[in-house]
């Protein structure tokens, strides 16, 4: 697109001119940081250029609008990703290479944007990548985070939290949008004033504190077609800066009060919520980015129509799992409200407008809040809720008259507290999981009487991820012989790299896969020297397992398993082990002690083992610290094993999962999540599958019968790894250090069940499935093959069929084409 647009020379005069207004510099002069901003600043014109012809389209054309409201946007770098979509990046990496630079170490100077955590906040941003590449009109709407959940660092082993300062160089993708701000309440109460000239009662909010909300639009670049998207990130300010009276008064604190209430809102993503404030923070972030997002798509829709019963055929709001769950109840305050409108006809429009996404199957995960603080802070949301509950209730009990156990398990509010999830499917048309096991779990157990009451609601979108972030730009060298195999349809069309099956069993093409994942080895392998100070050798097996860290993941039983293999080699050194490098990568939520103690307890058999010469470096655990999209790109390129171990029934999805399989890694997994249908795509002699299935899991939760002492007591190896947690094998200084890990595989001092996830039930067949990666891994040709297989397999995996599935069976979308 740049080449079309600009010259090469007029693109370095750009940049030029930027170093010279931002910096007052001479490009010899500036910093690595500040030839980041001048080259993102020059790309972005040309941006703003199709952002405007967007635009433009998109008003001639009033097309439907579907809002993604989510609470996470885990975006990755902008600048590498904008000049693939642009179709600029060789004519870019030219022009820079005459001025003296490197693009690929400008990409290093841009940081992550800390606007998201895990896999929810990434797979909205592939949606978002899908959404602009396919040509629909979409806006993200999230908050602009100043310091994201947090970077970790590791210290001694152990996980420490630093504030993610991305920000403190400025970004120079976003636009502040002032002119689009909006004011969010709090708190205060409701007064009722009855206005005889409609005969209506009118709810007046009084005493509130609010805030501002200013939008900053993030450009969606769609690939070649000149469509860009906006991801509106919402940040606060106070409406009154400071109030003078109290400031004169001597009364500081009331005088930054407003100040501060504005600031904490936007400060960090996920507030630890096991104490009151924080779930107040949380509960306060969801309804200020949801107010904000509901108003400005209400006023831009009245900007074109007159009438607001047709809000359903122009604008679908998404909700991205439970946290945006009060668009419900804020639509209807605006229609009710605002608009004047009934009761009857704001419902009619509200549950024809919301769809909802369900993306987890671990209760813990379904936001409950109690209602006192619900009702304290939210007060008019609270009275629409308990409406909503109370109509709702009424239509339980017409369908199963004196049914107590079913408004037991559904209603809206109940024992005190207000459940999300039920608002979520009350008020939505559209109520999808993320993978088909996923999907069926929620209908036969988890909603099962959400599903029976409204079964039409329900269907299954397995989630998807882009190739052109994660093969495209993440794996150039991979990226490119596929389109030397194929043609380049593939960046547009996953589908077509099935093209590539007919390679498989070709030798000269297995071994072009084969150099080009070991390339990508000595990559990371760099990285990990780098970082880490580790030496690993590329031509080990990369066994690899990044993702949240959670005990349902269970890394806890990839290290015991490490534990176990270092045990078998001490033991029997004349056995031939081939190389591994186990390598992890995770962030625990601040508050979540045993998942921080997981990591300590990974970082500290890394000590023993890579230090343990008698070995002969067979062996090494790495633990890549902050791990997020711009390593992750590195390690999903590099990998030979994908780990996805989580206890069956428990992943909704995964879409790690998926990025390891397109990038040619072989899944060692349990049939949970989109695992089954990679399984069903690749074929079972391409993966290796192991542990119980969702079924087994379920029977056992439901009907009990399980008990972890059994394996304890019978096998010698599963006993001798639990007994290093407590014996000082890996922590001589400090022998009790693990015991709340033993404890909580084996009794309920620290957990109300021993082995909630069934580690030491799923440990020797996940030895066993590991034990055939090895013997497969020693058949060069046969693993080519697999590897082959797996990339050639991923085609249905791609975020651009998901969406096409939203687009035709949710939000009925229409497709926009921007002319040159």
């Amino acid at each position: 697109m740049i080449s079309k647009q600009f010259d090469k020379e007029t693109f370095k005069e750009s940049v030029k001119s930027n170093i010279r207004s931002l910096y007052r510099k001479t490009m010899d002069e500036a910093t690595p940081q500040q030839i980041f901003q001048a080259v993102s600043y020059a790309v972005k014109d040309v941006i703003i250029d199709n952002w405007l012809k967007s635009q433009k389209q998109f008003d001639k054309e009033d097309p439907k609008i579907v809002y993604y409201l989510s609470m996470e946007f885990l975006m990755g770098r902008a600048l590498g990703n904008n000049l693939l979509n642009l179709t600029a990046y060789d004519e870019v990496k030219e022009a820079l290479e005459e001025l003296g630079f490197d693009l690929n170490a400008i990409e290093d100077e841009e940081p992550d944007p800390a606007l998201g955590n895990g896999g929810l906040g990434r797979l909205a941003a592939c949606f978002l990548d899908s959404l602009a590449t396919l040509g629909y009109c979409a806006y993200g709407c999230g908050i602009r985070y100043h310091y994201g959940m947090f970077k970790q660092e590791i210290k001694d082993g152990y996980q420490i939290e630093v504030p993610d300062a991305w920000l403190k160089d400025g970004y120079p993708f976003e636009l502040r949008r002032p002119e689009y701000a909006k004011e969010v309440k709090f708190g205060g109460h409701v007064r009722v004033v009855y206005d005889p000239s409609t005969g209506r009662n009118e709810f007046v909010q009084e005493d509130y504190q609010s805030v501002r909300a200013i939008p900053y639009d993030l450009p969606i670049v769609g690939y070649n077609n000149q469509i860009v998207n906006t991801l509106r990130i919402w940040d606060s300010e106070a409406i009154n800066d400071f109030q003078l009276d109290s400031f004169d008064k001597g009364d500081y604190r009331k005088a930054v009060e407003q100040e501060n209430l504005a600031r904490n809102i936007v400060e960090v993503l996920y507030p630890n919520d096991n104490h009151y404030a924080g779930k107040e923070l949380r509960l306060k972030q969801q309804y200020f980015f949801i107010s904000a997002s509901i108003q400005a798509a209400v006023e831009k829709f009245k900007k074109k129509h007159g009438d607001i019963h047709e809000l359903p055929s122009k604008v679908t709001f998404q909700l991205n799992d439970t946290h945006p769950t009060v668009t419900v109840a804020e639509l209807m305050r605006i229609l009710v409200d605002e608009e004047k409108l009934s009761w009857e006809d704001a419902w009619d429009i509200t549950t024809r407008t919301c769809a909802y996404t369900n993306h987890t199957i671990m209760a813990e995960a379904l936001e409950k809040w109690p209602i006192e603080l619900f009702s304290r802070l939210l007060p008019r949301i609270y009275q629409i809720v308990e409406e909503i509950n109370r109509r709702f209730l009424i239509q339980i009990q017409q369908m199963y008259p004196g049914n107590q156990e079913k408004i037991k398990k559904m209603a809206i509010i109940y024992d005190g507290q207000v459940k999300m999830a039920h608002l979520a499917i009350a008020g939505s048309y559209s109520v999808n999981g993320v993978a088909r096991l996923h999907t069926e779990i929620l209908k036969n157990k988890e909603l099962k009487d959400f599903y029976e009451m409204m079964p039409q609601k329900f269907n299954n979108k397995t989630n998807g991820i882009t190739q052109r972030r994660f093969l495209l730009h993440g794996n150039p060298l991979l990226s490119d012989w596929v389109t030397k195999h194929i043609g380049r349809d593939w960046i547009t069309d996953l589908s077509q790299i099935s093209k590539l099956k007919i390679y498989a069993d070709d030798e000269k093409a297995q071994q072009e896969f084969m150099n080009i994942k070991y390339q990508n080895k000595l990559r990371l392998a760099k990285y990990i020297m780098e970082h880490n100070g580790i030496e690993v050798d590329p031509r080990s097996i990369f066994d690899v397992q990044v993702k949240r860290l959670h005990e349902y993941k269970r890394q806890l039983l990839n290290i015991l398993h490490v534990m176990y293999l270092y045990n078998k080699m001490k033991e029997h050194p004349e056995l031939d082990f081939y190389p591994r490098t186990f390598i992890f990568g995770a962030k625990a939520s601040a508050g979540y002690h045993r998942a921080k103690l997981i990591i300590k307890l990974i970082n500290s058999v890394a000590d023993v083992v890579n230090n343990d010469a008698s070995i002969k470096g067979k062996l090494k655990v790495v633990f890549i610290e902050n791990y997020r999209v711009s390593n992750a790109e590195i390690i999903f390129a590099a990998a030979d094993v994908s780990e996805q171990i989580s206890t069956a029934s428990k992943e909704a999805s995964g879409t790690g999962n998926m990025k390891f399989m397109l990038n040619g890694a072989l899944t060692i997994g349990t049939m949970d999540g989109a695992n089954v249908e990679i399984v069903e795509e690749v074929g079972e002699d391409n993966a290796f599958i192991f542990g119980l299935s969702s079924d087994e899991v379920i029977n056992f939760e439901q009907n009990g019968g399980y008990d972890p002492n059994f394996y304890f007591n019978t096998d010698p190896d599963i006993r001798n790894v639990l007994m290093q947690l407590i014996n000082g094998t890996f922590s001589p200084r400090d022998p009790e250090r693990f015991r709340d890990l033993y404890n909580s595989l084996l009794n309920t001092k620290s957990s109300d069940k021993p082995d909630t996830y069934f580690t030491l039930a799923d440990f020797k067949s996940y030895a066993r499935a590991q034990e055939k990666v090895e013997a497969a891994y020693r058949d060069q040709r046969g693993w080519a093959k697999s590897a082959i297989l797996n990339t050639a397999s991923s085609g249905k995996f791609s975020s651009d069929r998901t969406i096409q599935e939203y687009v035709d069976e949710i939000w009925h979308l229409d497709k926009v084409v921007v002319e040159d």
